[in-house]
């Protein structure tokens, strides 16, 4: 140790004596603009309103890490190594900050958060992360050249940041940056400027407007031939929905849906019977299909609308075993039974009052206290459980908030279980959900399958499909895929985020100005 600390000692010194050329003023600027995150915050700000969803998803995990490191750097591991600051004689007067530093010189928590922040952007978006990593390289150089730590400070927190954004990962699953697999299909018409396109904007999905454009007016933008429908709150959804199917069988073109989850999977299943491609506008809460495809930006399908690019992915379906029964469902993400039905009839009914986010953690709170197991039948064999899940291939990562999917054509359906014959099921379930250890839990089971038969379903009050609650009259479902059912455009390559970007406030700003104007 004494090795190293005379090295540590040795190398500051030849630091403070060195003269780098350009590092004055922008380093000690820097060193101060990072007090207390300042500067990781006004990048998340930016990349939040510059970017896209991907810049959002990098910009909160970048500040989560950052919230992780600081907590680790600043409230444990400093009050645990008290090291004395860097002796400032050698550090020439006009690099030294003006107030100096009286806490532990191990670690440098200024590195610490840069790296975390940077890590995290990275994990998110490797082109983010390009961006940010060289600011917060000169952070962390900035520390040692304003004489406030030893280079080994520096290191350390560099470990300690990389370590708390890898850690963010535990709990929220980065999404890949390429989408999921699917096999091409060729035979989706490019529909120059959206002719041939009819598509259904659901004005209630959660979409909102942007630069003072509805989002209906901005897929105008982007596609100026295409016929868009609006359902307004007074709207029937179905109703709209077999119009537009109507219209675009008509036109020979494509459907199109913009809305969350539950709206692109009507959409899907009108498409699939009609043999229609589907282009799908990510305007939910959360989009899961359309980040799986591969379409997080209306610029991203757009762009594979006018290009011809699709795909041909699995469409999953739930239909009655009893003869003369013909309420078969879809689902394009996932299909549950058990306490998730009951979360979210309690969330919506409380969704008006307290927002989305607070409703659903007092839902859960609510199911955990008092729901009970239900007691089923699953290909056959009597089974007591909390939960079981089935989604639209297989998802990833194992655990109580499976995230993304790699492949969307591979014909399984992905089966997962919480057993509720367990002892203290539910105080299990809740700790290796907190600890991220539910893959690992005795309560919890996965399996990967083509069909699953339910039965015994006569007591089981109600069912999700992507999300939407429904009522079931049937006492046994056949779970199964229709594989290669569905055509979604998406583009041949991801596309560049902050082109698109670019390229969309180009051409909104006239109809900015105009709206402006008209005010």
């Amino acid at each position: 140790m004494r090795r190293i600390s005379e090295f540590d000692r040795r190398l500051f010194a030849r630091v403070a004596a060195g003269r780098l050329r350009g590092a004055h003023p922008t380093l000690p600027r820097l060193s101060r603009a990072a007090d207390h995150g300042r500067l990781w915050l006004g990048a998340a700000g930016v990349l939040g309103a510059v970017g896209g969803r991907t810049a959002r998803r990098a910009a909160l995990r970048g500040v989560g890490s950052l919230a992780a490191a600081s907590l680790a750097s600043n409230m444990v591991v400093k009050w645990t190594v008290d090291r004395r600051r860097p002796v400032l004689d050698g550090v020439p007067l006009m690099r030294r900050l003006r107030e100096q530093p009286w806490t532990s010189s191990f670690p440098s928590g200024h590195s610490a958060s840069a790296a975390a922040f940077a890590t995290g952007v990275a994990l998110e978006s490797s082109r983010y992360g390009l961006l940010v990593a060289p600011l917060a390289a000169a952070v962390a150089a900035s520390r040692v050249y304003v004489g406030v730590h030893y280079p080994s400070d520096v290191l350390a927190g560099i470990a300690i940041g990389v370590g708390a954004a890898v850690f963010t990962c535990r709990y929220w699953p980065p999404r890949p940056e390429v989408p999921a697999q699917a096999r091409p299909r060729v035979s989706a018409p490019a529909l120059p400027k959206g002719e041939g396109l009819v598509l259904l904007v659901n004005q209630r999905a959660g979409a909102a407007a942007v630069g003072g454009l509805s989002t209906a007016d901005q897929l105008r933008v982007l596609l100026p031939a295409a016929e868009i429908l609006e359902c307004g709150p007074d709207d029937d959804f179905m109703t709209l929905l077999q119009a537009a199917g109507r219209r675009a069988s008509e036109r020979a073109g494509a459907l199109g849906i913009c809305g969350g989850d539950g709206s692109v999977n009507a959409a899907a299943t009108l498409a699939a019977e009609r043999g229609l491609p589907l282009a799908v506008f990510a305007g939910g809460t959360l989009d899961h299909f359309a980040l799986d495809v591969g379409v997080p930006a209306f610029e991203d399908t757009a762009h594979a609308v006018t290009e011809g690019d699709a795909v041909a992915v699995d469409l999953a379906r739930a239909a009655p075993v009893s003869d003369g029964d013909d309420d078969t469902k879809h689902f394009v993400n996932t299909f549950s039974i058990g306490f998730y039905p009951e979360l979210v009839r309690i969330r919506e009914s409380l969704q008006d009052r307290l927002g989305k986010w607070p409703a659903a953690a007092v839902a859960l709170t609510r199911v955990l206290r008092t729901a009970e197991p239900m007691e089923i039948e699953v290909n056959g064999h009597k089974r007591r459980l909390w939960v079981l899940f089935v989604g639209n291939g297989g998802y990833s990562p194992d655990g109580f908030a499976p995230a993304y999917r790699d492949q969307l054509d591979d014909g399984l359906l992905d089966v997962r279980a919480i057993d509720g014959d367990q002892r203290l099921a539910r105080t299990r379930l809740l700790f290796a959900a907190l600890t991220g250890t539910l893959g690992r839990s005795h309560i919890y089971s996965t399996a990967r399958m083509r069909t699953l038969r339910l039965s015994g379903l006569d007591d089981v009050r109600s069912l999700a499909y992507d999300g939407e609650v429904s009522g079931t009259r049937a006492g046994a479902l056949r779970l199964d895929k229709l594989p290669g059912a569905l055509t979604v455009y998406r583009p041949a390559e991801p596309q560049n985020e902050l082109l698109q970007r670019a390229r969309s406030a180009a051409a909104k700003a006239p109809h900015w100005w105009r709206s402006v104007l008209r005010r």
